[in-house]
């Protein structure tokens, strides 16, 4: 199955989308990776929904990506004696460690961490932050805080803290829980929630030890100031919007939207848009026009996948939402302003032998007009680098390992396909031309570019380019 666009699309799995048939019904829609929230999903629903999607997988011989979604720190107030409470601009506030349920004048954070790390002056967000205090006076085991925006405080409402940088790993024990139960069942994905700082993802990979790649979510201010740390780490990015458009002004995040973009691409790392894409298709089977523009904005600015959460996992309309967004990626790929947009962020190629070839097989390709770029890649990074620049033609990536397929999904306009390793250099230029002519991305005739490492199967090795001709039969000769 050849998707006609090349941006890819992450569905969350949920109550409206966990059986068989539905699962399916979204990946023939459009959805190429399958993400399962580790927030709302048990040990035994989420091993059942990995062995559906790898049903679904082998019944249509094409990877499919999963996504696991570690919840991350959730940092709640504790609860009040009368359930809630309403607090009201410039009162005092004081939140502590007294255990004594809440009244309208105090309320137990049962934090630690975050009452050692509180400063006067920071912030203190509850509830998504319709509630805001600012820290006045603070101590380890209490802090008077103003209230700044009042509202209605009820028990375990959750806390954020923009300004302050909290001691507390990225992973909580239910995390190293969840990844103990997900690891096994042969996941592709890990994305880690409320990353802070570099030192989280390498946690992360301790514990993963090569068994998935790891997708930092940034939703916190403080790792946008850590955000080249992150990435030189992480496998690939999230830009969390939810989180993000809470800790920070929300005018600030489509300007740092195009920035984590640009600054993922030119690192040659996968980059995710997540969160409230088309939010209004939980409830209606057509989305809003801005939800529309929200979405091909993604597109125009070279994202590797565009995401669906509660549309998907929740809403009433899960196929028509990745339908839609299918279509849309679809018709802004097909926009002749498009290709000019693209262009305009490509980045300088780093200096290395990689990344020097993937950008002369995308010069090559588009010089001389070729059908398509294939690449031979083992561990999958010689068809990252190719989809780094952006070509205008169709890259085609062949690997021998289903896994390196299953992680490609997630990556810009990669078709992956899972065959046995070449034997030799005239194998490989053979059955390139021969998969290339089967999946239409070129006809009797026509040429393509293939890229590769010499000697065979030894990961990183990108060094070689060859330009071949389709023969009558599929074949492809130099």
């Amino acid at each position: 199955m050849r998707r006609l666009r090349r941006i890819k699309i992450l569905a969350t799995l949920g109550p409206a989308s966990s059986d068989s048939a539905m699962i399916r019904r979204l990946f023939e829609a459009g959805a190429d990776v399958f993400r399962i929230n580790m927030s709302h999903t048990p040990h035994d629903k989420m091993r059942e929904l990995v062995k559906t999607i790898r049903n679904v997988e082998s019944s249509y011989g094409r990877p499919i990506g999963i996504l696991v979604d570690l919840q991350g720190p959730k940092l709640r107030v504790g609860a009040f004696a009368e359930g809630s409470t309403q607090l009201k601009n410039g009162q005092s506030f004081i939140l502590d460690s007294d255990k004594t349920p809440g009244d309208n004048s105090r309320v137990q954070l049962p934090h630690p961490e975050i009452l050692a790390a509180l400063r006067p002056g920071h912030a203190l967000l509850l509830d998504d932050g319709k509630v805001r205090l600012i820290a006045e006076e603070t101590s380890p085991d209490r802090a008077v805080t103003r209230v700044v925006i009042g509202g209605k405080m009820s028990d375990r409402k959750g806390v954020s803290l923009p300004d302050t940088d909290l001691p507390v790993s990225a992973m909580t024990p239910k995390d190293r829980a969840d990844l103990e139960a997900a690891l096994p069942e042969g996941i592709d994905w890990v994305a880690l929630s409320f990353v802070q700082r570099a030192e989280d993802v390498i946690e992360a990979k301790k514990m993963i030890r090569g068994r998935a790649a790891v997708m930092a979510k940034i939703e916190k201010p403080q790792a946008i100031d850590r955000l080249a740390d992150i990435i030189e780490v992480a496998d690939a990015l999230m830009v969390a919007r939810g989180d993000l458009g809470v800790e920070l002004p929300l005018e600030r995040v489509p300007s740092l939207q195009k920035q984590m973009i640009r600054m993922a691409r030119g690192a040659g790392r996968p980059v995710v848009v997540a969160t409230q894409m088309l939010e209004s298709m939980i409830q209606a089977p057509v989305p809003t026009r801005a939800e529309v523009s929200d979405v091909a904005t993604a597109v125009y600015e070279g994202a590797d996948a565009i995401m669906l959460s509660a549309e998907s996992a929740a809403g009433k309309f899960p196929v028509e939402a990745v339908s839609t967004m299918n279509r849309i990626g679809e018709e802004v790929e097909r926009d002749p302003t498009y290709r000019s947009v693209i262009n305009a962020q490509r980045v300088d190629p780093e200096a290395t032998v990689g990344d020097a070839i993937a950008d002369a097989a995308r010069q090559i390709a588009e010089t001389l007009d070729l059908s398509a770029i294939i690449c031979w890649t083992s561990s999958g990074s010689t068809a990252i680098r190719v989809a780094r620049e952006r070509p205008k033609v169709p890259v085609v990536a062949i690997t021998p390992n289903l896994v390196t397929g299953r992680k490609l999904s997630v990556v810009w306009g990669v078709h992956c396909v899972v065959a046995e390793d070449a034997h030799d250099l005239d194998d490989m230029v053979e059955r390139a031309g021969s998969i290339a002519f089967r999946d239409g991305f070129a006809k009797a005739g026509q040429r393509v570019i293939i890229v590769a490492g010499v000697p065979l199967r030894a990961p990183g090795t990108t060094n070689m380019l060859r330009i071949a001709s389709v023969g009558p039969n599929g074949d492809a000769q130099l």
